[in-house]
C-alpha cells in the first residue's frame, strides 16, 4: 500500500509568457483537475492506496507554509503535474518534499514530461515519469513501485534502475472513446472547492471540467500536444452525470476547458436536451470555434445555462490567420459573436500578436478587428513560441528561434529564463507596449464601460471587475 501525496506547487516562479504581469493576475484559481482525476481513479479503482491532495495555489501557501502543511502528512509517494511554465515551482516543490521524506518516490506526469523526459528524469529528486494520460499509468505504477522487473513491463513509463541507468518502456497510448467514458470523476471534495473562483463565474465557487480530450485541428501556436489529436469525448449522459454530482457539492458553475467543446454538434445538443429536461441549476462558459456552431445549438446552449463562449479568433488578417493555421472566416465570426450576444451568452475573444511576418499595420488591424467583433471580453496575449508547437520547430529550422532554448531551460531550471517571444520584426517591450494599448482602446471605450456598468448582477461581481477595470486603466506595460 502506498500512501499518495498530490500537490498542485504555489505559483511564485510561474513563467509569465511575454505578457505584462499585471494582465495575469486576475485569473482566480482553478481546481487542479489532472491531479484529482488521478485522486478519483484511486479512490474508485484502487483503495489499497491512500490519497491526499494539497493545493498550494487555492491554500495561498508560501513554500514554508507548505512545508509545514505536508509535514503532518504521511506519504512515500508523490504526485506532481509538471507543465514547462511552472517547472521552477515543482523543482521547488520536489526539494520540500524530499525535506520531509528523503525516501519517497517523486511521480512527474503531465505536458512537459512527454516533451523533455530525456531531461526531466534527470532533474534532483525525479523517480518516475508517468507519459500520456495517466489515470490508468499511474495506478499501476503504484502497485509495482518496489519491483523494477514488472516496471519495466508497463507502457508509457520513464524511471531509473538501481544502476542508475533510465528505463524507458515506450510511448504512450492514447485512452479510448470507450474507456474514457469509464474513468471516474475528479475528486473535488480533496480539496478546499468552495475556495475556486473566475472572474467571469455569476457565482462561486466554480469548477473546471473536460468533457472531451484532444484536439483535430492544426493550429501552428497550440501548446497541448500531449493529448493527441484523436478527438474522443464524454457521451452526453455521462457529461450530466458528472454535473450533478458537482451540484451535490454545491458547485454550480462550470469552465469547460475542452479545447473545442462544440466539435461534435450532435453531442452538445444532448447535454443541453439532458440539462434542460432535469432542470440542472447550472451555469458554465465554453470554448469554441466560430465554424462549429448554428442557430439552434446557440438557443440549446442558452437555455441549458451556458454563460458564455470563449471564441479563438487570434488575428484581424486573412494573412497572419494562415500563419498560425487557424481555418477562420472573419466575416463568419462576425455573425457568430453577434448570434451569440443576441441569446444574451457573454462573448470572450482571444488574439495574440507578435506572430511571424507579423508588421505593425497588422496588428493595428487586430485590435480595430475587436472592436468590430466587440466580444464582452477579450484576451490579448504576446504570441510565445512554446515547446514542440509547429511554429516554434518551424523557426529553428529557419533560424529565426537561434537555438533550442527550451530544452537548455529543461535541462537547466533557470530563475532567469524568460520565454522569448517571435522576435523578427518587435521587441518584447515594444509588444507589450502594443498589449497595453489593445486592451485601453477597447476596454476604456465610453460605451463599453457603461454597457458593463448597466449589466452587473450582484456586488461582488461589481468588486470582482471594477478591481480588473481598474488596473486595465493604470496597466504601463511594465512587468
Amino acid at each position: 500500500m502506498s500512501k499518495v501525496l498530490l500537490i498542485n506547487p504555489p505559483a511564485f516562479n510561474e513563467l509569465m509568457g511575454n505578457n505584462p504581469a499585471i494582465i495575469e493576475s486576475e485569473r482566480g484559481y482553478n481546481p487542479p483537475l489532472g491531479l484529482l482525476l488521478l485522486a478519483g481513479y484511486l479512490l474508485e479503482h484502487n483503495t489499497k492506496h491512500q490519497v491526499t491532495v494539497v493545493d498550494a495555489q487555492v491554500e495561498e501557501l508560501s513554500y514554508a507554509q507548505l512545508e509545514q502543511r505536508i509535514q503532518a502528512l504521511s506519504f512515500d509517494v508523490v504526485g506532481i503535474t509538471a507543465m514547462t511554465f511552472t517547472m521552477l515551482d515543482v523543482k521547488e516543490t520536489i526539494r520540500v518534499a524530499k525535506k520531509i521524506n528523503p525516501g519517497c518516490s517523486v511521480v512527474l506526469g503531465g505536458p512537459h514530461v512527454n516533451l523533455y523526459p530525456k531531461e526531466t528524469i534527470q532533474l534532483e529528486g525525479v523517480d518516475f515519469l508517468v507519459l500520456g494520460e495517466g489515470e490508468l499509468l499511474f495506478s499501476d505504477l503504484l502497485d509495482h513501485i518496489d519491483n523494477p522487473d514488472k516496471l519495466k513491463e508497463l507502457k508509457s513509463l520513464v524511471f531509473k534502475d538501481k544502476e542508475g541507468n533510465v528505463i524507458h518502456t515506450g510511448m504512450p497510448e492514447i485512452i479510448s472513446e470507450k474507456v474514457l467514458n469509464t474513468l471516474p470523476f475528479p475528486a473535488r471534495h480533496l480539496t478546499p472547492y468552495q475556495r475556486y473562483s473566475s472572474l467571469l463565474a455569476k457565482r462561486t465557487p466554480i469548477t473546471t471540467a473536460f468533457t472531451s480530450r484532444g484536439c483535430p485541428f492544426k493550429c501552428s501556436f497550440c501548446h497541448r500536444p500531449h493529448l493527441g489529436k484523436m478527438f474522443r469525448a464524454l457521451n452526453p449522459q455521462r457529461v450530466v452525470e458528472e454535473f450533478e454530482a458537482c451540484i451535490e457539492l454545491g458547485i454550480h458553475e462550470f469552465l469547460i476547458y475542452d479545447d473545442t467543446f462544440t466539435i461534435r454538434r450532435d453531442r452538445v445538443k444532448e447535454i443541453c436536451r439532458l440539462v434542460i429536461e432535469k432542470e440542472l441549476d447550472i451555469g458554465f462558459d465554453i470554448r469554441a470555434r466560430v465554424d462549429t456552431l448554428d442557430k439552434e445549438m446557440l438557443v440549446l446552449l442558452k437555455q441549458a445555462g451556458c454563460r458564455g463562449i470563449h471564441y479563438g479568433i487570434e488575428s484581424g488578417t486573412e494573412k497572419i490567420l494562415e500563419v498560425l493555421r487557424k481555418g477562420i472566416d472573419l466575416q463568419q465570426a462576425k455573425e457568430v459573436m453577434d448570434l451569440t450576444k443576441k441569446y444574451k451568452m457573454q462573448t470572450l475573444g482571444y488574439f495574440m500578436i507578435g506572430a511571424p511576418t507579423e508588421t505593425i499595420d497588422d496588428i493595428k488591424e487586430t485590435f480595430r478587428v475587436a472592436r468590430w467583433l466587440s466580444p464582452d471580453y477579450i484576451h490579448l496575449t504576446i504570441l510565445t513560441p512554446f515547446p514542440g508547437t509547429p511554429i516554434y520547430l518551424e523557426g529553428l529550422a529557419n533560424g529565426i528561434i537561434k537555438r533550442d532554448y527550451w530544452r537548455e531551460f529543461a535541462s537547466n531550471l533557470n530563475k532567469d529564463f524568460q520565454p522569448p517571444h517571435w522576435d523578427e520584426n518587435f521587441t518584447r517591450e515594444e509588444l507589450e507596449q502594443l498589449i497595453v494599448k489593445g486592451y485601453k482602446q477597447f476596454y476604456t471605450r465610453p460605451s463599453y464601460v457603461l454597457k458593463k456598468l448597466f449589466s452587473v448582477g450582484s456586488f461582488g461581481e461589481f468588486k470582482r471587475k471594477a478591481a480588473a477595470g481598474l488596473k486595465v486603466m493604470f496597466m504601463k506595460g511594465a512587468r
